[in-house]
């Protein structure tokens, strides 16, 4: 085994572009001799002549045996799997990966309401079939949060037999359950835990962190390395254990999912990701914390704006923190949380990770310093001085209460509903009728409507409520929600 403070692909790479060998192969850009200047100027000549290919040397991802096998077995290590995947195209693909894995055509998968829509394609790949459960929400942050173990419990009973469970740990905000008791519920009934850890790439090295899913037993984990830790945008892992998991049916799901000409700068980038967490990580997550810990008590002592933390671990679904993730409640200025996050891009020159209709999402990382804590102190104090009014919040607050709306009936499987004959109905026009494709506003990217779920009165109501605070909408055809399409 090689030691962690190797990167074996990265250095597989480098002596292939210094043995100097012709490039007669792939990308055609031939080492960035063929490229555009103004690429060239973007990305460097050293990144471009090490966009390499799949040379023998260079290992396959689809097959690996050598210098890609040796980052993966470096990554398992650390993360304490039995098998560790790269993942190029997002936690999406391991997510789809993942549910492929464990289920097919009319298996049950019980998952939070709050899932990511890369969760529904999976059950639109695989044709399974979610059962929800209602996540907790909290009505002051207007947030939907954990699963409780009463809603697990239940759902699991009703559905002895499904396939797995999948749960979220943590949240996009940072809030997690006591993973490990809901796991062992899991096993107790013979199912499989699928998590979608990838707001957790960073929580094995810190003690202040929530615990990490694969720590607690979970079965298999995707994790956005990109996110929270040092990787490029797009790279992700997977981490499994032995056992419940088919591995070679894994790895398997893992090749369709993925593009059979990987980007090596991607993938290498996860191996340097790994070796620094490694060697570093504790190191740059104690600053990383400490920071986040005292922009969250600064940012409560401004006026009209609240910063939860764990004040709140204790009530239903909310166990444990990621204090790295900063949620700002506006309300109180009489803004919205969208209306802040543009104040701040255009005012202030802080672009938040994301906004709803409360609050604002900041995140503090191991690439964040002293200054920039303080340039969005600044810029918040600002927006509590400068743009605060009075505003009626009842309606909205009425509004944000359909976090706890009945689940839609689902009639029909997501992919059936999908992959079937559809036609276009005016939105307001389509109460009592079958959704056919994913309705989804971003951030966070919380599928409200899925493919073969009735649309309800109060659900078109919420979205043109959503719609009218400035969230994106994504998913539908028709992204206006003008029409939707319903099944024939």
């Amino acid at each position: 085994m090689n030691s962690q403070k190797e990167t074996p692909l990265l250095s597989a790479m480098q002596r292939y572009v210094e043995a100097g060998a012709i490039p007669f192969h792939t990308p055609g850009h031939k080492q960035g001799r063929g490229i555009h200047p103004l690429l060239e100027q973007v990305l460097g000549r050293q990144a471009l002549a090490m966009d390499v290919s799949l040379m023998s040397e260079l290992d396959d991802l689809h097959g690996p045996h050598s210098c890609i096998k040796e980052a993966q077995d470096l990554a398992a290590a650390l993360y304490g799997a039995d098998h560790s995947y790269f993942v190029v195209n997002g936690t999406t693909g391991g997510i789809h990966a993942m549910i492929l894995t464990v289920a097919g055509p009319g298996d049950k998968i019980i998952v939070p309401r709050n899932v990511h829509r890369s969760v529904i394609g999976g059950m639109i790949l695989s044709g399974a079939q979610p059962v929800f459960m209602q996540p907790a929400t909290d009505h002051e942050l207007g947030l939907a949060v954990g699963i409780t173990p009463e809603t697990l419990e239940d759902a699991i009973r009703r559905n002895a037999d499904a396939k797995a469970v999948l749960f979220i740990n943590p949240t996009y905000y940072g809030v997690a359950v006591d993973i490990g008791k809901m796991i062992e519920l899991v096993h107790s009934y013979g199912m499989a835990v699928i998590v979608d850890e990838a707001h957790g790439p960073h929580l094995r090295f810190h003690e202040r962190l929530p615990l990490q899913a694969l720590d607690a037993g979970a079965d298999i984990v995707a994790q956005s390395t990109h996110k929270l830790i040092g990787a490029m945008t797009q790279c992700s892992m997977v981490h499994c254990r032995e056992g419940r998991i088919d591995i070679s049916k894994l790895e398997a799901m893992l090749s369709l999912v993925q593009s059979t000409s990987p980007n090596y700068l991607l993938l290498a980038s996860l191996d340097i990701a790994r070796m620094q967490m490694a060697t570093e990580g504790k190191k740059l997550l104690d600053q990383a914390i400490a920071l986040a810990d005292w922009v969250r008590s600064q940012i409560n002592t401004i006026p009209g704006l609240y910063c939860f933390g764990e004040e709140k671990l204790g009530n239903p679904g909310m166990v444990y923190l990621d204090p790295t993730k900063i949620t700002v409640t506006v309300t109180a200025l009489g803004l919205t949380g969208t209306q802040a996050e543009q104040i701040l891009r255009y005012q202030y020159k802080i672009q938040a990770e994301l906004s709803d209709m409360y609050n604002v999402l900041f995140l503090i990382t191991i690439g964040d310093g002293e200054a920039e804590a303080r340039a969005l102190l600044a810029a918040l104090r600002g927006l509590a001085a400068n743009h605060g009014e009075k505003k009626d919040f009842s309606a909205i607050r009425k509004i944000t209460e359909t976090c706890v709306l009945p689940i839609p009936e689902g009639v029909v499987l997501p992919r059936q509903a999908l992959l079937g004959d559809a036609k276009s109905v005016l939105f307001e026009q389509s109460v009592g009728l079958i959704c056919a494709e994913i309705v989804t506003f971003y951030p966070p990217g919380i599928p409200l409507l899925c493919p073969g779920e009735r649309i309800s009165a109060e659900m078109i109501g919420y979205c043109r409520q959503l719609q009218t605070i400035g969230l994106i909408v994504s998913g539908p055809d028709d992204t206006t929600l003008t029409t939707i399409k319903v099944v024939c």
